[in-house]
């Protein structure tokens, strides 16, 4: 999973548009070949972030480096080394997939032969061959953002900056988007990307760095993360509501932990350390005790918790940065 090599080293990024502050002494370090995944709620700073990672947007102070290079002293030669993949496909709707890339790599000087030869082999590489001739207004949503991570990566870049890349696409067209950009770091880029879908973040990221008020807060893998808010819960849903305050105290008994109740729906959660045994041991007293149980789970936290855990406490009480990697 990547080696150990910096691909991304950002260092006390701070950034102000007047009176708002976007960014505030924002820190970040993410390995050559692998996905980092950059989350925080709206206003958090994450497309800030990623505008100066990109070279879009000068930093009101810090150090950053991308692909090697110090973005301060060698900005030409970042951009030469990364792609960036906006939330919006860049692309031209009345020109066929193979004209639009043709039309990229041109825009990126490079001869005409070479130009039409880099598309056809992008075609390729984002299953788009077949599809190259055809008008880009033809094309699936999914279709058109893999040819638009195509024209990000006509220079072959080093490092691949996605900002939501997949926002209003439907599961089927997201997943073809997601086996792209996973092609892509086998093959050795590194990705940094920005997402609205937390799944989208547990399915790509090796590391997750969660972003609020101009900050990294926490960061970590995704497994990591979720131990953050407690580890594997329990989850019953009884056939009968009125068992619930008895098969209550049977969990709370059991795991040692204040459960949830929800009355309406026949449902007793709590979390537990040894799951299986718990699990066993909740059954058995709940069956000898004729509580009838419809359904039971053990499932792990979700990065939605994680997310909610996370943003909620450095609001309110301007956490620092809780690194669990």
């Amino acid at each position: 999973m990547g080696s150990s090599e910096s691909a991304v080293v950002a260092e006390g990024v701070r950034k102000r548009f007047g009176a708002t502050v976007a960014l505030d002494g924002f820190d970040l370090t993410v390995r050559e070949g692998t996905v980092c995944g950059l989350l925080g709620p709206n206003g958090a700073g994450k497309s800030t972030a990623v505008r100066i990672l990109s070279t879009l947007l000068r930093a009101d102070a810090g150090r950053v480096s991308v692909a090697g290079c110090d973005l301060e002293r060698q900005a030409a030669r970042v951009r030469h080394r990364i792609g960036l993949a906006g939330q919006h496909p860049a692309v031209d709707e009345i020109l066929t997939g193979r004209e639009n890339l043709e039309m990229w790599g041109r825009l990126y000087h490079l001869g005409a032969r070479t130009a039409r030869r880099r598309a056809e082999e992008l075609l390729e590489r984002f299953g788009l061959g077949e599809a190259g001739g055809r008008r880009v207004k033809h094309y699936s949503g999914g279709m058109r953002r893999r040819l638009d991570l195509a024209a990000s990566f006509i220079l072959a870049p080093r490092v691949l900056f996605l900002d939501e890349p997949t926002t209003g696409l439907d599961p089927r067209n997201r997943n073809e988007v997601w086996q792209a950009v996973r092609d892509l770091v086998a093959e050795g880029t590194t990705v940094l990307l920005t997402t609205q879908y937390l799944e989208e973040a547990d399915r790509l990221a090796h590391q997750i760095a969660v972003l609020d008020a101009g900050r990294v807060i926490a960061e970590g893998t995704p497994v990591r993360l979720k131990s953050l808010v407690g580890g594997d819960r329990i989850d019953l849903v009884l056939r009968e509501r009125d068992d619930l305050a008895r098969a209550a105290a049977v969990v709370a008994e059991v795991t040692g932990a204040e459960p949830g109740v929800d009355t309406d729906a026949r449902r007793v959660d709590a979390p537990v350390r040894d799951r299986i045994g718990a699990l066993t041991q909740i059954m058995r007293v709940l069956a000898d005790e004729r509580v009838e149980v419809e359904d039971v789970a053990l499932r792990r936290p979700t990065l939605d918790e994680v997310f909610l855990h996370l943003t909620g406490h450095g609001a309110r009480a301007g956490a620092g940065r809780e690194v669990v990697a």
